[in-house]
């Protein structure tokens, strides 16, 4: 089985080919760059290198969001391209559960947080010492309210993503049960935790076509959020001549 893993739901780029469960070829880039400009080079060289014609994957795995906008409108495009181009599904890889999938073998209680802004994050719970389990599906929510719930499990907590920097303060003052940060290896999303998470729901029939894939935002853009509340307090007018509703790029 051959599954190409595509990840852009962050400022990560990550591009994996997983066969037969080893990771034949990953590359990663978590700099400047846009997806835009990095997703189809990088599968060219990964391809390239691998002497892969991609006609012979079985599935392209997408990581389906939440995160930026503008990130996972990229990655779910260049997967439906390749689908339809190639006739191959899609399987849909929720963006808490690749994360989690980074930390195999770790009998705490794997929290992936990114930011979502305002101090709120994306997350999810998950177990991942033996077979891996959803805890909690991925939502988002307060970081103060997350961090009462794992205080109330009282479980040792391992925490990744984008979302510890910008509230490491919060959980060092708040957490009260034991938790440690992943390291910087594991810390961010991987095209190989897409691909690998993908090719488990490929072998349970959890596929999509490439024409009726679309993202998981989980909540709605910021530009809609604001369009919204001025539409609440009258200022439609003055909103709308400053933004074009849902190209907002976060989360």
């Amino acid at each position: 089985m051959k599954i190409l893993g595509i990840e852009s739901a962050s400022l990560v780029a990550s591009v994996a080919v997983v066969t037969d469960g080893l990771v034949t070829a990953e590359y990663t880039v978590d700099f400047k760059k846009t997806h835009s400009q990095t997703l189809l080079p990088m599968i060219d060289e990964v391809t390239r290198m691998l002497e892969l014609d991609l006609h012979e994957v079985d599935a392209i795995a997408v990581s389906g969001g939440p995160g930026s906008y503008t990130g996972l409108r990229i990655g779910s495009a260049t997967a439906k391209g390749l689908g339809l181009a190639l006739e191959k599904p899609l399987v849909h890889v929720p963006t808490m559960d690749a994360m989690a999938y980074n930390l195999y073998g770790t009998s705490a209680l794997i929290c992936p947080i990114m930011d979502a802004r305002r101090g709120q994050v994306y997350t999810g719970l998950y177990h991942y010492e033996e077979n891996f389990a959803v805890v909690k599906p991925q939502c988002g929510m307060d970081i103060h309210e997350l961090i009462q719930e794992l205080n109330a499990r009282g479980e040792r907590v391992i925490f990744l993503g984008d979302g510890v920097s910008v509230n490491e303060k919060i959980i060092r003052e708040e957490m009260t049960a034991l938790f440690s940060f992943a390291p910087a290896q594991a810390n961010r999303q991987r095209g190989a935790s897409v691909a690998a998470l993908g090719s488990v729901y490929f072998a349970e029939g959890k596929t999509v076509s490439a024409m009726d894939h679309a993202p998981d935002y989980l909540r709605k853009a910021q530009a809609e959020r604001e369009l919204e509340e001025a539409k609440r307090q009258g200022k439609t007018d003055e909103l709308a001549a400053g933004h074009s509703v849902g190209t907002g790029d976060t989360q």
